[in-house]
C-alpha cells in the first residue's frame, strides 16, 4: 500500500464519520421540528377558543360600560331635575311659609297673654331699653313666673 492509498482511505473514513455525524444532527433536527410543529398546533388549538372567549368578554364588558354610562347620564339628569325642583319649591313656598310661621307665633303669643289675663295674672310688663350713644344701661330684671 502506497502513501496515496493510505491518504485516500483516511479521507474516506473521515468523510464517512462526517456524513454519519451530519446524519445524526439532521435526524435530531427533524425530531425537534416535529415536536415544535406539534407544540404550535396544540397552542393554536387552545389559543383560538381563548381568543374567542376574550373577545366575547370584551364585548360583554363594553355592553356593561354602555349601560353604566346610560345609568350615569340618567342619574345626572335626575339630580339636575331634583335640584331645580328644590330651588322652585324653596322659592315658591319659602317666603309664604316663613310668613305663616311668624303669624302662628304671633297668634300663640297673643293667646298666651290673653289666657294669662283671663286667669287673673298680670301680664308681664314690656321691657323698655333706652339707647344712649356712648353708654350702656343695664336692662330690667324679669320676674320669674310662678307655677
Amino acid at each position: 500500500m502506497t502513501g496515496g492509498e493510505v491518504a485516500g482511505i483516511l479521507v474516506a473514513v473521515f468523510w464517512a464519520i462526517l456524513v454519519s455525524f451530519l446524519a445524526v444532527v439532521l435526524v435530531r433536527l427533524a425530531q425537534t421540528l416535529k415536536a415544535t410543529t406539534r407544540l404550535v398546533a396544540e397552542v393554536t388549538e387552545q389559543a383560538v377558543p381563548l381568543l374567542a372567549d376574550a373577545s366575547a368578554t370584551v364585548r360583554s364588558a363594553q355592553t356593561q360600560l354602555d349601560r353604566v354610562d346610560a345609568i350615569a347620564t340618567d342619574v345626572q339628569e335626575v339630580t339636575s331635575n331634583a335640584s331645580a325642583l328644590s330651588t322652585t319649591v324653596a322659592s315658591t313656598f319659602g317666603g309664604p311659609l316663613v310668613k305663616v310661621a311668624a303669624f302662628g307665633y304671633g297668634v300663640r303669643q297673643a293667646l298666651g297673654r290673653r289666657g294669662a289675663a283671663d286667669a287673673g295674672m298680670a301680664p308681664e310688663p314690656a321691657v323698655r331699653r333706652t339707647v344712649i350713644p356712648g353708654r350702656t344701661l343695664p336692662s330690667a330684671r324679669r320676674r320669674k313666673k310662678k307655677g
